[in-house]
């Protein structure tokens, strides 16, 4: 694929992302429309159980259509993470933008906010999800670009292992307190910082990696 080519791809993405993000962001404003109407804010009382459900759903579907466009627009595994890396920042990022264009909401980076309910209750300050929004773009624009095919060794799964373990421990700290409709007890910084940290170590450290090639006996001709 051609530089061109990839750039003309990256363009419909993010097309894409921006309308899928002003979706979210809309229904969003529908749903605090209706069970907050005196403001969005901790200590949260949850929705009930029947409409939680349909949340659940339609987070699981959110998901479901960025791989599916994801698979479509790659070629290959890598272009496909790439995609999707690339399509759930986008997401996320106009998901804050709409919100605040119509809701003059979150005041600031530091306003908490439910992240996302699966497996369990995602919590944190606003800032915690633009900064993976942010790591996830410009990750997958190098991917989508060409701009190395990662070569993962075993280090580098450990790292992308134990980041994904310290980032999703560090948003899901909170499931009971805010399952409970209690005050957070604040956000876990260390954790999650050295959750970027190390995933950005391992994905630079698969970049940068030479792929191992196959080393071949030379061959002995017959003496004549």
């Amino acid at each position: 694929m051609t530089r061109s080519e990839s750039l003309r791809r990256l363009f419909w993405l993010s097309l894409f992302g921006v309308a899928f993000g002003y979706l979210e962001g809309a229904v969003v404003v529908y749903l605090r429309e209706l069970y907050y109407p005196n403001g969005f804010g901790f200590p949260l009382a949850l929705p009930i159980t029947r409409v939680l459900n349909v949340e659940l759903g339609r987070e699981m579907a959110t998901l479901v259509m960025l791989g599916s466009v994801a698979h479509l627009a790659g070629r290959n595994f890598w272009q496909r993470f790439g995609v999707f890396c690339f399509l759930f920042g986008v997401w996320d990022l106009i998901y804050y933008v709409v919100l605040w264009g119509v809701l003059h909401w979150p005041a600031s980076l530091m306003t908490w906010d439910i992240l996302f309910l699966l497996p369990l209750i995602w919590a944190g300050p606003v800032i915690t999800a633009v900064l993976v929004a942010v790591s996830l773009i410009l990750a997958g624009t190098m991917l989508i670009l060409g701009s190395g095919t990662p070569t993962p060794d075993r280090w580098s799964w450990i790292g992308a292992t134990l980041s994904i373990a310290l980032l999703l421990g560090a948003f899901m700290a909170n499931h009971h307190a805010v399952r409970a409709g209690v005050e957070p007890n604040g956000f876990p910084w260390i954790p999650y910082g050295a959750g970027l940290v190390i995933g950005w170590g391992a994905f630079l450290r698969a970049l940068s990696s030479k792929p191992r090639g196959v080393y071949l006996r030379p061959i002995e001709l017959p003496q004549e």
